[in-house]
Formats: structure tokens, C-alpha cells, sequence
């Protein structure tokens, strides 16, 4: 009984060896290989008064087989997740050059017109709106007044012609009901001049510095 378990064990040995020295097996036959040796061993060597019974030996082989699953499911997802991210960053190679709305208060100026633009989103109906505009110091160099406005998006222009400073424009919105401030997010109108895969999540440079996710981009004009 002795001599049987030293000789399967030593089989088991050499075979771990050859495997590891060939390299031609993957983990997962490899795993097999062990557990069906093992297996082997442990059927020579069992208590002929105690034997293994059916149902042990039924989960032990289901659980090998889980775990052979697991492993070739993790590198089948594996590979769809690498074939989904470059389709993702092929498809959006479309945006090179695109104007987007991204959250932001700079100005855009546009050398031909004179204009200053830029947007917000405004929570609530408001009373009165004003778009302060300000120099790289924060102080106001103009503002538009856009009267009353209901909840929504709003773009505006600024004639930007006469101001001679070549800092780049900020603005503020002010927008009240009486004494109640109602609240307004800024956003800035860029262009996207390159697109990358960061860690498996899309990132797109904008022409003014800085980078967007696809969910920071707020509209596309």
C-alpha cells in the first residue's frame, strides 16, 4: 500500500516537472492534470473499509470543473472588454474636432466676430438673469442681461471687440427671484482635438487644456 502511494506520488511529481519545463500547457489543464493524478492517488490509497463514495467523488470533479469554467470565462471577458474599448475609441475618433459643452465659465472668443460665448443651465425660473463678464483678476469688464427665464439651457454672447486685453474671459451668473439667489451651473463651449483610453475609460482633450469623460460632455454643437 505504501510502495503504490510513493510510486503515484512520484508520477505526479515528474509529470509537474516535464509540464513546467515544456511550458505547453495552459493553467487550466494543467489544474485538470493535478487533480485528476490526485484524484488517482487518493482512489489507491483509500481505507478499503471506509471507501470513497459516489457523491464525494461527484463534487470534488464539479468542483474542478468550476473552477477550469471560471478561469476560461475570465479570459473570454477579458477579451471582449480589450475588443469593446478599441471600438469604443475608434467610433469616437468622430469627436476630433467637434465643438462641446462641458462645465466651465470661459469665455470663447471668436477673432472674426468679436464675441465672447459661453452657456448655462439654470435650475429654476428666475426674475432676473445677468452674465457678469471678468478678466483673468475677477473684475467685471461687461455683463448681458438676460431678463426673465424659466428653468433650462441658455446660451449667450458677449461683444467682445473693444476689449483690448488678451487674458482669458470668465463670467458669472446672477440669477434671483426677489431676494432668493436661484442656482445656475456654467458651461463652456470647447472643441475636442484628441482622444485616448485611460485605464479602460475614454478621455478626450480639449482645445483649451484639460481633458472630459464622454459623461462630462453636456451637449455637442
Amino acid at each position: 500500500m505504501i510502495n503504490s502511494a510513493t510510486s503515484a506520488t512520484s508520477g505526479t511529481s515528474g509529470t509537474g516537472t516535464s509540464t513546467a519545463k515544456t511550458g505547453t500547457a495552459n493553467d487550466a489543464t494543467a489544474a485538470q492534470d493535478r487533480f485528476l493524478k490526485l484524484l488517482v492517488a487518493q482512489l489507491n490509497n483509500q481505507d478499503p473499509m471506509n471507501p470513497l463514495d459516489n457523491a464525494q467523488m461527484t463534487s470534488q470533479i464539479a468542483q474542478i470543473n468550476t473552477v477550469t469554467g471560471i478561469q476560461q470565462l475570465n479570459e473570454t471577458v477579458k477579451g471582449l472588454v480589450s475588443q469593446f474599448s478599441t471600438q469604443q475609441l475608434m467610433q469616437s475618433s468622430a469627436m476630433v474636432g467637434r465643438q462641446v459643452l462641458v462645465e466651465g465659465n470661459t469665455l470663447a472668443r471668436d477673432s472674426e466676430t468679436g464675441k465672447a460665448t459661453g452657456a448655462f443651465d439654470l435650475a429654476g425660473s428666475a426674475a432676473s438673469v445677468t452674465v457678469q463678464v471678468l478678466n483673468a483678476a475677477g473684475k467685471e469688464v461687461g455683463t448681458v442681461e438676460m431678463g426673465s427665464l424659466p428653468a433650462g439651457r441658455y446660451n449667450f454672447a458677449w461683444d467682445a471687440s473693444k476689449y483690448e486685453g488678451d487674458d482669458t474671459l470668465r463670467f458669472k451668473v446672477v440669477a434671483n427671484n426677489g431676494q432668493t439667489a436661484v442656482g445656475s451651473t456654467a458651461l463652456a463651449i470647447d472643441s475636442v482635438t484628441a482622444i485616448s483610453m485611460d485605464n479602460g475609460t475614454l478621455q478626450m482633450q480639449l482645445s483649451r487644456g484639460g481633458m472630459t469623460t464622454q459623461s462630462g460632455i453636456k451637449a455637442i454643437l
